[in-house]
Formats: structure tokens, C-alpha cells, sequence
């Protein structure tokens, strides 16, 4: 943490600003100092945030956020797995032994990305009465602290961007859920001023990429953070589904209202994203037999006999024209050639080489694609979901439904570009679908299996971190309490000899704190949370206990 809270990073673009001490003129042109508190324009701050929502890349730091450490978490929920065999990662494992920061993106992403960042935007927004800048600082950081402790459970708060210390006290997951709740509170005041500095025109200055300045979008934003928060807690008799529906009734409701993060596609490594071609860092991940067998309709949860019409948008087919995929540490999985599916490029299977374009490519694996950060289709899951556990079976099949429609009109407005004609959704593709009792049963009929797996598809690749925490509310394999079937239908988590061995017959629950801070500077503290032993990852959160 020392290395982190105590240096200042103000990502402006692809750089940072260079700032000045306050020695003699002649020193200060000869030897600027970098960490110095000069004022910076916050509109030049912001940008440099929400680029962390999803990667970072800038002179003083980059690689940080969600899209780095979801090539792991991807292979935790099945989204996809190595082409070849012996990744640890594959089998649930960390890379502790080897001294790395290797899932410890998300950390630097709050800690270091965003943090120093988004404490000035709140100051300085504060002292000129940028009111709605501040409410999206208090936006962002409430996101990031949930994120945070989702992968991580125990982290730095109350100490947190303190640069007089040098080592600092963990504080629990419960505390950190209270204080995303506060920054939410203080986020929708802050949003809902008028007058003073608050400017449309100059909050789209620094929201260029995401909502480009529209306070409302960034409310129901908010709103869903707190839907996501208030979901957290369903194995805890504190849970309240109420609460949960409320929140999804504030938060989006169309795909307009969708928080995405754009690229600009102008040029230069931190203009497209970490997954596309362009930046080659997805060039060993497959899709997994799990989700393939989703969408080729043989999964027992679904078996429609044929495709979900979504399958050519997310995930690839082989040149059978099938949908196969493998499962972890299995390499080809003893498929043929002709049934290999190809890789999220559009090359074939044993490729690792990313193409000279994103031209064959699709979805969130192109250059520079729409990348979702909340939709209204995964609210209306959420929502789902809370009804459902309430005992109101037939709210809960309307927002089941609902959130199949948004996810279907969601590829099709933004990610239909270089899906085969032939394969591209029509309305009757769509009500066909949707009209089979297969997928869309009657209100008596509807389970959690068909929540929870339809969830599983509409937040495929980037919703990893989300669809980690569901899968471990439901402990990987527990049981849908009408079926007696695995929620998660036909999930198979790596067991025996697939399994990292260091986990000790367990599976993954948590990422350790980020080791060139935390195991390097807190050394204390981290023995006092058990963070050195060597099965430590497999320790189950606060929010998925009873």
C-alpha cells in the first residue's frame, strides 16, 4: 500500500502531468517535482478515471482495472479457459509463489488509478461547486470500493489514501458495504444540485467516453451500484429483496440508460481496448464447453435442440458451424479440428497470434468496442431474482423476460457489425426464442436456474467480476431449491488433478491483496488476516456466508 497511497498519478490522456515544487524557479524548471498537489483542471482528471473502469494505460502506470484481472476471473466462472494445458489459472490458482501482482489490477485500479485522482476531483470540484463532477467522483469511487471487495473481501479503508502512513489496518467487507452505500447517498445529492459550476456542456467535457455528461444517466448508475450492493447479502437473514427492487426500479430500464465505456479507436494503445487485436492479450482463451453447450441448446437447463440466436454475437462457432468449447486445464478437450472452436478473433483454434485487424472480430473482443460497465438487462436479472425470493413469481417472470429482451436488443444495436448476415437476429429469430416454454416457462414454473443462467449470458466476458459474486452466492454448485439440480445446471468447477494444488482440495473465493504493496510493506496486518497461507484464495467472502 506504501507504494500506492503515497505517490499521486493524474492521468490526463495517455500521460500524466508533470508537477512543480516549490524550491527557486531555476531548481523547479531543472527538477519538477511529480508528486507535488499543484491544482489541475478536474475535466482533465476524469477522463483518466473512467478509463480505469475498465483499463488503465498511462506513463505512470497502466494495465489497472477490471479487463486485466477478468482474463483471470473468465476462467474462475467458465467464460473461457487456456488453449493448452497446465494454467494455473485454469485450475483456480494464484501466482503467490512467484512474487507477482498478477490479479492485482483491480487493487492498483482503486488504490493507485483512481484514488488520489478522484480525491482531487472531489476537493477541488467542492471549492469551485462542480457539483456534478463531485457526484461522479462519489459515483465512481462507490463502484470501484464494491469491485474492490467483491475480489477481495477484507481491504484498506479507513486509512486508505493517507500518505503520512506507511502501513494500514484492513477493515472488513460489512464496513466497506456501508461506505458504498454512503458515497451512493452523498453521489445523488450531489448529482441532483443545479446552479453554481454544475454545466452539462462541461461535465461531458471530462464524460466524453461514458455518459457524456448527462447527471441522470449517472444517477441511475448509482442506483444500480446500490441494486448490486443490496443483491449482495441473499444468504443472510439481513437480505432484503425489497430493498433490491426498489433500487432496480430507480436504475436503468432501457439500454439507453446503459453505463458503457467507449474507446476513442484513434490511435495508440490506450485508445482500444485491452482485449482487442490490436493489443494482443486474449490470445490463448477459449470459449469453455460450459458455455458453449449454453447456446448450442444441449445445456439440460436449455435444451432448445438448436442455437440461441446470440451465440454467433458472443462466442464463436467451429467450422462444423457448431458451438463447442472446452473445459479447463483440457487444452483441445480430445475435440476433432473441425469441431475446435475458433478463437475470439475469429482464428483458429491452436492460433495465439492476434489479426492485423479487428475486421473478423466481434462483440467486446473488437479494437475498440462498447464495453458495458451496468446494463438495464443485468438490473432486470437483479430484479428478477429479488422477486423470485419473495414469493412473487409473476413480477419475477416479467423482469426475467425483460432482461432476455434487453440483452437481445443490446447485441443488436451494438455489437451486430460483423456477425454473418445469415446468423444476424431478426424480430421472429428473437420471438421464436422467447416463446419457447424451454427458455421462457410459466410464472409457477420460472427457477433461480433460469435467472441466474440467462444472467449468466446477457453479462458474458464483461461482466466477469459480477458473475464471479453470483456464482459464489451459490457456492459454485449448490442446489436450485425447486429443481434439486445445480443452479448453475451442468457447471463442473475443476476437481481433483485440475484442481491448483496449493488450494488444497478447495476452490477459489478471493484474489490476495496486491503483492508488491501489501506483501512487501503490511506485513502485519496480512498475518493477521492469514493472507500468507498458502490456501488463502480459497476462503470464502462475508457476503456469500449465512
Amino acid at each position: 500500500m506504501k507504494k500506492i497511497i503515497n505517490r499521486f498519478i493524474y492521468t490526463v490522456s495517455a500521460g500524466s502531468v508533470l508537477l512543480l515544487s516549490s524550491c527557486s524557479k531555476k531548481i523547479d524548471e531543472a527538477f519538477a517535482n511529480p508528486n507535488a498537489q499543484i491544482k489541475q483542471p478536474i475535466e482533465t482528471l476524469l477522463p483518466g478515471v473512467i478509463a480505469n473502469m475498465a483499463i488503465q494505460h498511462s506513463a505512470n502506470g497502466t494495465l489497472y482495472g477490471p479487463q486485466n484481472d477478468g482474463l483471470y476471473i473468465g476462467r474462475f466462472v467458465q467464460n473461457w479457459a487456456t488453449n493448452t494445458t497446465g494454467n494455473q489459472y485454469d485450475q483456480m490458482g494464484d501466482n503467490f509463489i512467484n512474487s507477482s501482482d498478477i490479479m492485482g489490477s483491480i487493487w492498483a485500479m482503486h488504490y493507485y488509478g483512481m484514488g488520489q485522482n478522484i480525491n482531487r476531483i472531489i476537493e477541488w470540484g467542492t471549492e469551485e461547486k462542480k457539483w456534478d463532477y463531485v457526484g461522479v467522483a462519489q459515483a465512481i469511487r462507490a463502484w470501484a470500493w464494491l469491485t474492490l471487495t467483491d475480489i477481495h473481501d477484507d481491504v484498506i479503508l479507513y486509512e486508505a489514501f493517507r500518505p503520512d502512513l506507511l502501513v494500514f489496518k484492513y477493515n472488513t467487507q460489512a464496513e466497506v458495504y456501508e461506505e458504498i452505500k454512503r458515497l451512493c447517498k452523498a453521489s445523488l445529492d450531489n448529482l441532483s444540485k443545479t446552479g453554481d459550476g454544475v454545466s452539462q456542456a462541461n461535465l461531458a467535457i471530462g464524460d466524453a467516453y461514458m455518459n457524456g455528461g448527462d447527471v441522470n444517466k449517472w444517477k441511475k448508475f448509482v442506483y444500480g451500484v446500490m441494486a448490486r450492493t443490496y443483491n449482495r447479502t441473499t444468504n443472510k437473514a439481513e437480505y432484503k429483496a425489497d430493498s433490491v427492487v426498489y433500487y432496480c426500479d430507480l436504475a436503468m430500464q432501457t439500454n439507453t440508460d446503459n453505463t458503457s465505456l467507449k474507446w476513442s479507436n484513434a490511435g495508440g494503445v490506450g485508445t482500444y481496448s485491452y482485449w482487442s487485436p490490436f493489443r494482443g492479450n486474449i490470445g490463448t482463451l477459449r470459449q469453455t464447453k460450459f458455455v458453449a453447450d449454453l447456446m448450442q441448446g444441449v445445456n439440460s437447463q436449455f435444451p432448445t435442440g438448436s442455437p440461441d440466436p446470440r451465440a454467433w454475437y458472443i462466442i464463436r462457432e467451429n467450422t462444423n458451424g457448431t458451438f463447442k468449447g472446452t473445459r479447463p486445464n483440457k487444452g483441445t478437450d480430445g475435440l476433432a479440428t473441425a469441431d475446435q472452436p475458433a478463437n475470439f478473433w475469429g482464428g483458429a483454434f491452436s492460433s495465439t497470434t492476434a489479426p492485423s485487424s479487428d475486421a473478423n472480430c466481434r462483440y467486446i473482443f473488437r479494437n475498440a468496442p462498447i464495453f458495458p460497465i451496468i446494463t438495464a438487462s443485468e438490473i432486470q436479472f437483479i430484479k428478477a431474482e429479488a422477486l423470485l425470493r419473495s414469493g412473487n413469481n409473476a413480477g419475477a417472470l416479467a423482469a426475467y423476460r425483460k432482461g432476455i429482451e434487453l440483452n437481445f436488443a443490446q447485441l443488436r444495436a451494438d455489437y451486430e457489425a460483423t456477425v454473418p448476415t445469415a446468423n444476424k437476429i431478426t424480430d421472429g429469430t428473437r420471438d421464436a426464442f422467447l416463446a419457447n416454454p424451454v427458455v421462457v416457462p410459466a410464472a409457477a414454473n420460472l427457477t433461480r436456474s433460469h435467472i441466474m443462467m440467462q444472467k449468466y449470458v446477457a453479462m458474458y466476458g464483461w461482466g466477469v467480476v459480477e458473475t464471479w459474486v453470483d456464482i459464489r452466492r451459490y457456492h459454485y454448485t449448490d442446489l436450485d431449491p425447486v429443481t434439486g439440480q445445480q443452479v448453475y445446471r451442468e457447471f463442473a468447477p475443476p476437481t481433483g488433478t485440475d484442481l491448483y494444488s496449493r488450494n488444497n482440495g478447495k476452490w477459489i473465493y478471493r484474489h490476495r491483496p496486491r503483492f508488491n504493496s501489501e506483501y512487501l510493506y503490511n506485513i502485519d496486518e496480512l498475518n493477521r488476516l492469514g493472507a500468507f497461507a498458502t490456501d488463502y484464495i480459497t476462503k470464502e467472502q462475508w457476503f456469500s456466508k449465512p
